[in-house]
């Protein structure tokens, strides 16, 4: 990507609905400081140039390891934290296009009610203390809807949407199991009819087999709803179960692009390769060695120079080195961040392989 706040515009012959949400070089740094006198010393690069883009009605898997940034960039997206620089444009019902990272936490309200959020731990995300009625009809009562029996209508519709009975809105969730909180979780923020979900590993604390549940019910949801979702992830075989497209990020920056199809049968940024090569097979037969990258990951407080993955990379050369690589599109609704994409020929893994989920 150029410094011009240039928009990612697909090639033709790529899908061209237009995106309910745009990101531009959206950055976001945090200071560390030192010594009594609180003296900045340095900045955590935790999200460091990212432009990506989430068309209406698709859920959009933004994965990665441990650390490089996907979740803080989530919550930039919403505004729970105020990013460094970018530019966050979100797409009104009339068309009208919105630049959310230059709003004040009072212009922000009017868009709150359309970009909800799904929690990782359905333990943590709901206060202990509230019964089910209260937790899924609070975002009602502050929106305005204080009749309690409208309320109370509105609630119980959401429980049996998610698949939970009516009379559970008097427990609390300490009665529930976890992938029950999770489903309570997600009628709460579809309480206010929102048109973006943004999921934070939605099903990463939950058994596999109420990880599936839960998955198909999202998308069962988006299907009824319109939803459109970011699905927040770092395994891959989540994200090629629910993902109609796939963004990697690593140590900050995005690497790659693509829809699913074609990220996970023709990945062209090693570091992807690399995440294929981890997601296990679950075939007795299978011969398949796991190998680790080498080399650890960058710190986001001192990246390297050029590439941040260079120094694990074994395709890497001077260029690599020396040079931070753009993010380009190299085929129709495929972008990559590499130096040697065009001429790298990756493994990848065939979509309709079997996987844990």
């Amino acid at each position: 990507m150029s410094d011009g706040m240039q928009p990612l515009e697909p090639k033709a012959g790529a899908a061209t609905k237009s995106p309910l949400l745009e990101v531009r070089h959206l950055k976001k740094y945090f200071p560390i400081y030192k010594g009594v006198l609180r003296k900045l010393v340095n900045q955590v690069r935790a999200v460091d140039d990212v432009s990506l883009f989430v068309r209406e009605g698709e859920t959009l898997g933004l994965v990665g390891e441990s650390g490089c940034g996907k979740t803080t960039v989530s919550r930039c997206i919403l505004r729970a934290i105020d990013p460094t620089s970018g530019e966050i444009l979100f797409r009104e019902a009339d068309g009208r296009v919105t630049d959310l990272a230059a709003l004040d936490r009072r212009e922000m309200r009017r868009f709150r009610p359309q970009m909800q959020m799904i929690f990782q731990d359905p333990f943590g995300s709901l206060n202990p203390r509230m019964t089910i009625f209260e937790i899924v009809s609070e975002p009602l009562y502050v929106n305005g809807m204080r009749s309690k029996t409208e309320r109370e209508d509105h609630v119980a519709e959401l429980l049996r949407l998610v698949g939970l009975r009516t009379e559970y809105m008097a427990r609390y969730p300490h009665a529930f199991s976890g992938g029950q909180r999770q489903r309570i979780g997600i009628a709460r923020a579809l309480a206010l009819n929102p048109r973006l979900v943004v999921a934070d590993e939605p099903v990463s604390a939950l058994d596999v087999s109420v990880q599936a549940q839960v998955l198909n019910l999202m998308l069962d949801l988006q299907q009824k709803l319109n939803l459109t979702y970011l699905f927040v992830a770092h395994d891959l075989s989540v994200v090629k179960h629910i993902s109609d497209r796939v963004c990697v990020m690593y140590v900050g920056k995005l690497v790659e692009m693509a829809t699913t199809e074609e990220l996970f049968q023709a990945p062209r940024h090693p570091y992807t390769a690399a995440l294929m090569m981890a997601v296990p097979r679950p075939d007795p037969s299978s011969r398949d060695i796991i190998q680790d990258l080498p080399g650890e990951v960058a710190s986001p407080a001192n990246p390297p120079s050029g590439c941040y993955f260079h120094p694990r990379c074994q395709f890497a050369t001077e260029v690599c080195r020396t040079q931070t690589p753009e993010l380009r599109e190299i085929t129709p609704d495929h972008f990559v961040s590499c130096h040697r994409a065009e001429e790298l020929h990756l493994a990848g893994i065939k979509v309709n392989q079997e996987t844990q989920i």
